[in-house]
């Protein structure tokens, strides 16, 4: 039944006056980061998890404040972050071990001598470094939209965040709001920062975790208040982690000609049924680049692999990545509609979440064909009330 929203448009005050001893009752709470969390909305678990890869950035420069606060208003249910290490040891957000690309580095002559070239990930690689940056220099630098054809009106008006201020974001949230932190190239990491306490990367990032009460079995009690995956392409550092905290983790896999960066095997090797089985020890899951799950020519999808089912078999999520819904990422089988490939993923292959830069547009793909099942409690009062205002016009 469809009702006109005129009608109710005009007796906005009615419907206030009805509302009123709502709101005049509702109690005031400090902050949510300060307080328990149990009154909050529930993170959803019954459909394939949004994960607003880097926040919102088909908006807004990725890693940003309002980059995950734009996610979190667009309905994500986790926010996903890459962590790194500054020079002294701070923990922070950023995806690349190089500042070029992001930030304004390149035009700050003050650091013009920082730049080096260090072997990352099995390369040699070119330019200035995180590593080489105490965190008070880092918070000087200015980010930018790593895509051209993305908006750039926000670029110079952000700057890194750290570890600590991502976790805020989501505990400050007023609803339950997952974080999803990488553990960012912890070998390069742990050969160009030390700590005075011998302790490691991975040590670091699980101790800022617990320090926030990050803690407890994907679905246990704890899990559900705070929910957290943990990543990494890493499986060495998986595997450490797994001695320091049960949170879940999930096991990154990187394109077939990519062999992992501490292991150095192959996309094959940890693909394998063995390998399954060893890493199902570890992880929750697996986090694939999606090419490699439904192989890809000349930008046309060709016949999905087996992974999913392979994973599933052994009791292993699967959340690819990235969704991006401009149509240069857009394969052609999806006639430049994102919507399309969503169905695709979630409906034909059987994914469990969807890493993706457009946090809005998955939401909104969930919210029209699997809904909350408590929104048609929502659906159901607004019925109500529009009968209401109608005996109330028949009086």
């Amino acid at each position: 039944m469809l009702y006109n929203l005129s009608r109710v448009r005009g007796h906005i005050p009615f419907l206030l006056l009805l509302l009123l001893h709502v709101v005049i009752a509702r109690p005031l709470f400090p902050l949510p980061s300060k307080t328990s969390n149990e009154d909050k909305k529930p993170i959803q678990t019954f459909r394939p998890y949004n994960i607003a890869h880097r926040g919102s950035n088909g908006e807004i420069p990725e890693e940003t404040t309002a980059a995950y606060l734009r996610a979190i208003e667009e309905g994500a249910d986790f926010i996903e972050t890459d962590i790194l290490a500054s020079k002294d040891g701070a923990l922070i957000c950023f995806h690349d071990v190089t500042l070029d690309e992001l930030t304004d580095v390149s035009s700050r002559k003050e650091f013009a001598n920082r730049r080096r070239t260090y072997e990352v990930e099995w390369l040699n690689v070119t330019g200035w470094f995180v590593v080489d940056f105490t965190l008070e220099e880092l918070k000087t630098l200015k980010l930018k939209q790593r895509y051209p054809f993305r908006d750039q009106q926000y670029n110079g008006k952000y700057s890194i965040i750290t570890f600590e201020e991502f976790i805020s974001i989501a505990l400050d949230a007023s609803r339950t709001v997952g974080i999803y932190p990488e553990i960012k190239d912890p070998v390069h990491i742990n050969k160009h920062v030390k700590w005075a306490d011998g302790k490691t990367f991975e040590d670091k990032f699980v101790d800022t975790l617990l320090k926030y009460g990050y803690k407890g079995q994907y679905m246990s009690e704890n899990w559900l208040k705070q929910p957290l995956f943990i990543q990494s392409f890493a499986p060495s550092s998986l595997v450490h982690v797994s001695k320091l905290t049960d949170s879940p983790k999930i096991f990154l896999i990187d394109d077939f000609t990519i062999r992992t960066q501490d292991t150095n095997q192959s996309y094959w090797e940890i693909t394998s049924d063995d390998y399954l089985a060893y890493i199902s020890n570890y992880v929750v899951g697996l986090g694939p680049w999606k090419d490699t799950i439904v192989p890809v020519a000349n930008n046309y999808l060709m016949a999905p692999s087996d992974l999913v089912a392979r994973a599933h078999a052994h009791n292993l999520q699967v959340h690819p990545y990235t969704y991006r819904n401009e149509n240069q990422f857009l394969h052609f089988n999806f006639h430049q509609d994102p919507y399309a490939e969503y169905n695709f993923w979630i409906n034909t292959v059987g994914v469990d979440g969807l890493f993706t830069d457009f946090t809005g547009s998955v939401h909104q793909y969930q919210e029209l064909t699997s809904p909350h099942p408590k929104d048609a409690t929502a659906n159901n009062l607004l019925a109500k009330i529009a009968q209401m205002i109608a005996a109330y016009e028949g009086l």
